[in-house]
């Protein structure tokens, strides 16, 4: 009988309770165990996993590689998902595979290129894949100068930060003077420009942001799994607009993306994200990590976790294609359990190294998802 596989995740989204899911419920057939770690302890992933600790604060990155090393060597590990130090964790990928641990993570030189989003634009650029036109600032005249300057050539204008995931900081610049219609409804991305300029005038240290067009639906997350030879294994599009998702096969946003993940060393699991700009579609940004909404691949028939799984551990599932492309759909939030109060660390029943292996299709634990996806 084939031995178990051990997974951990580290300080994870929420959404990757999920993951843990399709990793239990492989095709394979085959029992996984998982490990979890986070700063927030009710995060839903600690409940969800079999063996769950709480991570320490204030770690550097050298420290948090030592942490990591010692839970890998400790909990027998076999492969590691990291997010949090994503950058220091795979600069010693050497170290992990001595203690038998495969990261299931691109290369340091992928997370570098991808961790600034001007050093990515001027790379993907480099290569043929369109970005939009785009201002790095630091200052209050920088920010004017670039607003004007994209003003003048018709775009509305936005900024973010330079380095960042999930939209963190994402505004949309507005002349409009702030007013009452500003306080009514829900709060707005808009921001007044006035407003930007004067906080930034009062800041005691420079932004790093980039100012660009605010870009058009549809939006378009290319899901890719890349091998260590550079191959493409699986590509699919997920669509976003509006509430409206669905799946795209349309090589006008996987051309691209198979472009920067073969060329970039972006090996295992990333997400590459387009927009348009007029009537062509542009590069967004690029997450060197599985994204928050890979579990709807399995509306196509896919299993994305546990083939990326199988290619860390060198079990290559050769190319995948989804036998169909699922309707389309939304998704609404439900109840997931957390874990109770001052309960961890905490490990299951049947977990651990001298355990009988658990089912690979556990029981359900839970009266409803988060995040679930309803057909339209």
């Amino acid at each position: 009988m084939l031995s178990r596989v051990r997974v951990w995740l580290n300080r994870t989204y929420a959404e990757n309770v999920f993951f843990m899911d399709q990793l239990r419920r492989n095709p394979s057939d085959r029992a996984v165990e998982i490990h979890a770690t986070h700063g927030d302890p009710d995060s839903p992933v600690l409940a969800a996993a079999d063996t769950a600790e709480p991570e320490p604060e204030g770690l550097s990155p050298a420290a948090y590689v030592e942490y990591a090393l010692d839970q890998c060597a400790r909990r027998g590990i076999d492969v590691f998902v990291p997010r949090l130090h994503q950058a220091a964790i795979v600069a010693h990928r050497a170290e992990f595979t001595a203690v038998g641990t495969a990261l299931l993570a691109p290369t340091p030189e992928a997370v570098a290129v991808f961790e600034d989003k001007a050093t990515a634009y001027e790379a993907v650029r480099s290569v043929g894949v369109p970005v939009p036109p785009w201002r790095r600032v630091r200052t209050a005249d920088e920010l004017l100068s670039a607003v004007e300057e994209l003003e003048a050539s018709g775009h509305r204008v936005c900024f973010k930060p330079a380095a960042g995931a999930g939209g963190v900081g994402f505004r949309m610049i507005t002349r409009d003077p702030f007013s009452l219609t500003h306080l009514n409804g829900f709060p707005s991305p808009y921001v007044q420009l006035d407003l930007v300029v004067e906080a930034l005038r009062r800041a005691e240290e420079p932004v790093d942001w980039l100012v660009m067009p605010r870009l058009e639906q549809p939006e378009v997350s290319v899901d890719c799994l890349t091998g260590p030879d550079n191959r493409v294994r699986l590509a699919v599009g997920r669509t976003k607009n509006g509430r409206r998702r669905g799946f795209t096969l349309d090589e006008r946003w996987l051309a691209p993306a198979r472009l920067i993940a073969e060329g970039f060393g972006l090996h295992h699991l990333s997400n590459i994200q387009f927009r348009m700009l007029g009537d062509r579609p542009v590069l967004l940004d690029v997450n060197t990590r599985p994204a928050g909404g890979l579990h709807q691949l399995s509306l196509c028939g896919v299993n994305a976790p546990w083939a990326a799984v199988r290619l860390a551990l060198g079990e290559d599932p050769g190319v995948i294609e989804p036998p169909f492309l699922g309707q389309d759909y939304t998704v609404v939030s439900g109840p997931r359990p957390v874990l109770p109060a001052a309960s961890l660390p905490r490990q299951r029943a049947g977990a651990g190294a001298d355990q009988v292996p658990r089912p690979a299709v556990p029981e359900p634990v839970r009266a409803a998802p988060a995040g679930e996806v309803l057909p339209l």
